[in-house]
């Protein structure tokens, strides 16, 4: 070893280099200010041409040399060693890797070249200080598209599980795939869609019942995943098919006595016979065996019972096999159900007072809010008398509108637009201004307002409604107006259609500001709930009723039942004026 200066342009680059990644712009930009600046801090290391050349071979120091050409430099200093039975390509990985981490795709690279030498696994292994399954794990790029490892060697690196599912797919699928999916100049790659669009079901050899017998004879072949934990049977393979094959078959040959093949329900359960009860515990003698295969291709067993057949002696009736004419009469003992009546009872309580907490404790979005006030109108326990027409709406009719919130597995699934759509509905069959049993009140009163209700309100300057007013009315409709009232009344009103056939006239009663009586009423009912929760205030987390502090409306908690005497007389009131509404 010993240093010398040479013309950087007599060099030859390593064909074994192991970075080759190209460099950034930036990057070679600051390198070339700073030899220019101060010159080459660091020589590059060099080694003499063998196979019978005469120059000599950069080693180390690639983008140095290119930089003091470009510099203008004329000699500069080198390192020369003596040259390696490989070409150098373990020194420049290892120079490589201590200097600055390389990219998986150099890595895989560099790896190869070491193979092609002759190294094993094993020593590259050791050499590197790296588990000899990253090894294993790094060749798995020599499965992917070399359009993809240059996109992958820009530093656009896919996460492990999208490598896997890559590197397991054909040559010809990645090529059609990386067509369709290929980013443009600057951009990094999908990987996740492209992995979606190349991901096959697999199935694993730790699942598997059959042996090798049936693998061979199937011919499944086992593939290692080798992204997997290292303590995991991680083998599989894609033959989905012949996998299934070989599992039925194993079933059918290793069926037990009173045993049988079961199909499977959408759920991926086994479907037993009708009338059969399933045995959850240890199974008994008389009992059935059902062998299924779960969504994963794994064979599972159930055990299930069926109900003994009766037996009569009737004048020579038979019912069982076997029974005589003389055969006392045998009933099947009456299976119990797995939950009694009580205990529906006291889940139905438990999930009550859990639904509860929830409602009051839970984050819940606003979004999803509205949607389970949609929800809760289309409850078993909800009849509305609908201002729509004169039909008392139930569960039923809501249903409809909760029904467009719901995905196909029972959850919430919509987008803002649809949940706009229903509550709107909903509002419209529960809201009313109608006169009778209809009427809900001044609470329909402040929705209306609030929404504007009032731009909507219809001409009501017309005979029919103006035959309602007084004179009193009349005359002061005229108001800001042209028309003058009459001495008769019928004249002023028709001088008031006329005057309103082209225009538009709303009355001030109609409009949807609330009483102020009624609206007194309604923040008193406040008041009180709030009296209430500071009197309980120590007994807030015993439950839901604490938080409404003894208020409970129809539904679950049964009638309006207000402890407070003054809240109750309230309320009879507000009964008392419903009722005589409808009444008149």
């Amino acid at each position: 070893m010993h240093i010398m200066k040479v013309d950087p342009r007599s060099l030859k680059d390593n064909p074994d280099n192991t970075r080759q990644s190209k460099s950034t712009p930036q990057a070679d930009a600051l390198l070339l200010a700073t030899i220019k600046a101060v010159g080459i801090i660091q020589p590059p290391v060099i080694f003499p041409e063998v196979g019978g050349g005469n120059s000599y071979v950069v080693e180390a120091g690639h983008r140095r040399t290119r930089m003091a050409i470009a510099a203008g430099l004329e000699e500069i200093e080198v390192l020369v060693v003596e040259a390696a039975n490989d070409n150098g390509a373990m020194r420049s990985m290892v120079e490589n890797i201590a200097r600055e981490p390389l990219n998986p795709v150099d890595q895989w690279r560099g790896i190869e070249r070491l193979i092609a030498l002759d190294w094993t696994e094993e020593a590259i292994a050791v050499a590197l200080a790296l588990p000899v399954r990253q090894i294993r794990k790094l060749r798995l790029l020599a499965n992917v598209l070399p359009a993809m490892l240059d996109q992958m060697a820009l530093g656009d690196m896919p996460n492990e599980q999208q490598l896997r599912t890559i590197a397991a797919a054909h040559l010809d699928e990645q090529r059609e795939v990386w067509k369709a999916q290929k980013p443009k100049k600057g951009q990094p790659a999908t990987w996740f869609q492209i992995a979606n669009a190349l991901s096959k079901t697999r199935m694993y050899a730790k699942d598997a019942s059959f042996g090798d017998d049936l693998r061979e004879a199937y011919g499944i072949e086992w593939i290692e995943d080798l992204f997997a934990p290292a303590n995991e049977d991680s083998r599989y393979t894609a033959n989905v098919e012949a996998y299934l094959g070989a599992q039925q078959e194993w079933m059918t040959n290793n069926l037990p006595k009173k045993g049988v093949i079961a199909e499977v329900t959408q759920w991926g359960e086994a479907k037993l016979p009708q009338k059969a009860s399933r045995v959850y515990g240890k199974p008994s003698k008389g009992d059935h065996t059902a062998m299924y295969l779960d969504r994963n291709g794994k064979v599972q067993t159930v055990h299930y019972r069926m109900p003994e057949e009766k037996k009569t002696g009737d004048k020579g009736a038979l019912v069982g096999p076997g029974a005589t004419a003389g055969d006392d009469v045998t009933d099947a003992p009456k299976q119990r159900p797995d939950v009694t009546q009580k205990g529906h009872d006291m889940i139905g309580d438990l999930r009550t007072d859990a639904l509860h907490e929830a409602l009051v404790r839970a984050p819940i979005e606003d979004d999803t809010l509205t949607a389970l006030l949609v929800l809760a109108f289309a409850g078993l326990n909800v009849r509305v008398d609908s201002g729509v027409n004169d039909t008392v709406f139930g569960p039923k009719r809501f249903a409809r509108h909760a029904a467009r919130l719901l995905g196909g597995d029972g959850k919430l699934s919509f987008d803002m637009d649809t949940l706009r759509v229903a509550a709107r509905s909903m509002l419209v069959d529960v809201l009313s201004c109608r006169r009778g049993m209809s009427n809900s009140g001044i609470v329909s009163r402040i929705a209306g307002e609030a929404i504007g209700a009032d731009g909507y309100l219809p001409n009501m300057g017309t005979e029919d409604f103006l035959l309602c007013l007084s004179r009193q009315a009349l005359e002061a409709s005229c108001k800001d107006t042209a028309v003058l009232p009459r001495p008769k009344v019928r004249e002023t009103r028709a001088a008031l259609v006329e005057h309103f056939k082209e225009g538009h006239f709303v009355h001030p009663a109609a409009l949807f500001a609330p009483d102020p009586t009624e609206l007194t009423g309604l923040l008193k009912q406040g008041e009180i709930v709030e009296e209430d929760e500071t009197d309980t205030s120590e007994e807030a987390t015993d439950g839901l009723e604490d938080e409404l502090a003894g208020v409970r409306v129809t539904g679950d908690a049964g009638d309006l039942d207000v402890a407070d005497p003054q809240a109750r007389d309230h309320a009879a009131d507000e009964d008392d004026a419903a009722y005589g509404i409808a009444a008149e």
